[in-house]
C-alpha cells in the first residue's frame, strides 16, 4: 500500500445508548452532545459512527468539541423523519458501529 492509499473502512461494534436534548448554535444547525464519547472512543478526534436515532438508522461523523465530549450533527432530513427539530427536544440514540 502506498502512502496515498488508505485502509478500507470496516465497521467495529459499539454498544452505547443515551438520551440527549437537541442543541442548536452557529457551529452545526442541529446537534447533540455525546456523553462520555472521548472515553468510549479512546480519542478526541473525529470518528464516523452508525446507529439509530429514535429508532431510525443513521451514519454521521462525531466531531470533537475541544472541551471533552463529541458533538453529533443531526441532519435536517433526519430531524424531519423523527419529527423533532427544536432545541431541548429529547432524542434517543444507539451507537452500534464505529467506522475506521
Amino acid at each position: 500500500m502506498t502512502s496515498r492509499q488508505t485502509a478500507p473502512t470496516t465497521p467495529q461494534p459499539l454498544d452505547h445508548r443515551f438520551t440527549a436534548p437537541l442543541e442548536k448554535d452557529g457551529t452545526y444547525a442541529t446537534f447533540v452532545t455525546v456523553p462520555g464519547s472521548a472515553e468510549l472512543l479512546g480519542t478526541r478526534r473525529a470518528v464516523k459512527v452508525g446507529g439509530t436515532i429514535d429508532g431510525h438508522p443513521f451514519t454521521a461523523t462525531l466531531m470533537p468539541s475541544g472541551a471533552g465530549p463529541h458533538w453529533l450533527p443531526v441532519r435536517a432530513a433526519l430531524c424531519k423523519l423523527i419529527g423533532k427539530d427544536k432545541a431541548g427536544e429529547e432524542v434517543e440514540f444507539r451507537l452500534d458501529q464505529r467506522f475506521s
